[in-house]
This record gives structure tokens, C-alpha cells and sequence, in this order.
């Protein structure tokens, strides 16, 4: 398929079963735009869109959610897990108001300063909210391309597919080519065997149950629901839930490492939320 074939398919594709009502369609605000990208990151946008619309009620600018307190941050964040990304986004608002004045930066570099932000997420943000024409790669553009122009080929790497990705994109208006990308690749393509099977970086999601990002999970919402809990707490959490017991040894470290990265402090024996 030639490229341009291929750019006229997937634009009028999108012009007729787009999802043009997602939220953060509707607005090139660059903060809201790094809040859609953060709750996106492994998670399914049914879910996301009434987190989001929540989110923004709470903490509708930089300056409220970089003033608010993690327990407040959380509250709202429950249900969409991973909780670091919810921490980041509260780092990165911090940081543009102590860094950058408050105003957003533009440049690729700058917005991967941010606490969390990658090379993908940094450029999606350009994109997004200040229409700059960058080359990314995101599991549905990957699915994509690797379809159309790779047939049955294995082991697939984005160094590969990246030179398709730039000659495909269309310059114009990389806002909406990039929206028509990902909404094909979700939507279209969904009855169709994953062809980022064929993908070098390819890894399945391991199972969340009995992880350790479980028991990390599990920690901290006992935690919120309890305001405050000693060790015994903990402990005592862990022996009612079998997914617990393997990291009943590794409760003090799991709770050190919460400190570390913000999420609580301690207080004499006791800890709770920031």
C-alpha cells in the first residue's frame, strides 16, 4: 500500500467513526492534555473519561493540584491504579510552577523534564497542544503500521517502523492525523488478530493479583481508608488477604519505599498519607 492510499484511508475512516467527543478532543490546554496522556498510559478510555472529567473538577489548573495534598490527589485518582502516575502528574505541576513560572512548556526537551514524562508522552503533548509535527510511536500506531507494511514479518522493532511513521504524517494538521491513528488502531482493528504480537518489544501484562505492585496497592489504600496504621495493621491486613501473605516479610521495605517516593510519611509508629 503506498502512503498515500494509506493516509486517505485512515483520514476518511475517521472522518465518519472518529471518536470526536472524547474530552480531551475538545481542547488544545496543554495541562489537560498531560492529564489525559498520564491516566491513558495502560488503561482502557472508557474508563478514563469520567476520571478525567473528575480530575479537572478537582484540580482544574497547575497551581491547585500542585498545592493540594497527596491524600487529596488520590481520593480522586482511585480506580485507574497505578498510583505514581498520579504522584508524577502533582511533581510535574510543582515543577512548572517552580521551574517555569507557571506556564507550560512547548519544546520536546523541556516537557520531558517533567517527573514521568517519556519521549512519547513529551511529543503527543507537542502534538496535541501545540500542533508540532512529531514522530511517535504508541501501541496503536504500532498495531498499525506493523499491519499494513510489515505483512507477516516477526520481531518488528520501532527503529523499523519509525521512517513509516515520519513519511506518513501528515504535517498539515498532525492533531487530527494522529487522533485518526489511534482511534483506527483501537477501534477498527479490534477484531483483528494483535499485530503487536509481531512486535520486537512485544510483553504481555503481567497479572496484577499477587504482584508486588498489588501489595504496594493494597498497603496504600489501607492507609487512606484508615487515616493512619501502625506495622501490626499492616501485618494484620496481609494475613486476611491470601495475595498479602507472600509479602508479609517485605512490608517494611514496601512501606520505605512508599516514603521515598511521597506518598506517605511516618509519624512515631504510625504512618499515613501526605
Amino acid at each position: 500500500m503506498s502512503i498515500k492510499t494509506f493516509q486517505k484511508m485512515i483520514l476518511e475512516w475517521y472522518a465518519v467513526n472518529g471518536r470526536h467527543t472524547l474530552p480531551w478532543r475538545k481542547t488544545r490546554n496543554p495541562y489537560r492534555i498531560l492529564v489525559s496522556e498520564i491516566m491513558l498510559q495502560q488503561t482502557q478510555v472508557d474508563r478514563v473519561i469520567l476520571k478525567y472529567k473528575e480530575f479537572l473538577k478537582a484540580f482544574p489548573t497547575i497551581k491547585k493540584l500542585a498545592s493540594d495534598s497527596v491524600y487529596d490527589l488520590l481520593k480522586v485518582w482511585k480506580g485507574l491504579g497505578y498510583n505514581r502516575r498520579a504522584l508524577n502528574l502533582q511533581k510535574s505541576a510543582q515543577k512548572i510552577l517552580s521551574d517555569y513560572g507557571g506556564i507550560f512548556p512547548k519544546t520536546i526537551e523541556d516537557i520531558q523534564k517533567l517527573p514521568g514524562i517519556g519521549p512519547y508522552t513529551a511529543r503527543a503533548i507537542a502534538t496535541f497542544a501545540y500542533e508540532q509535527p512529531q514522530v511517535f510511536i504508541e501501541t496503536n500506531i504500532r498495531r498499525i503500521f506493523i499491519h499494513f507494511f510489515f505483512g507477516d514479518r516477526e520481531g518488528v522493532s520501532d527503529d523499523e517502523i519509525t521512517p513509516f511513521v515520519k513519511k506518513a504524517l501528515w504535517k498539515k494538521d498532525p492533531y487530527t492525523w494522529y487522533s485518526a491513528l489511534m482511534d483506527y488502531g483501537a477501534t477498527a482493528m479490534k477484531d483483528i488478530p494483535n499485530p503487536n504480537k509481531k512486535s520486537k518489544h512485544y510483553a504481555r501484562q503481567s497479572r496484577f493479583e499477587g504482584s508486588r505492585r498489588y501489595a504496594r496497592a493494597k498497603i496504600l489504600d489501607c492507609i487512606m481508608v484508615q487515616k493512619k496504621v501502625s506495622l501490626g495493621d499492616v501485618m494484620s491486613l496481609c494475613k486476611k488477604d491470601p495475595y498479602l501473605l507472600p509479602y508479609q516479610s517485605q512490608i517494611g521495605a514496601i512501606l520505605e519505599v512508599l516514603v521515598q517516593e511521597g506518598f506517605i510519611v511516618k509519624k512515631g509508629l504510625y504512618w499515613r498519607v501526605v
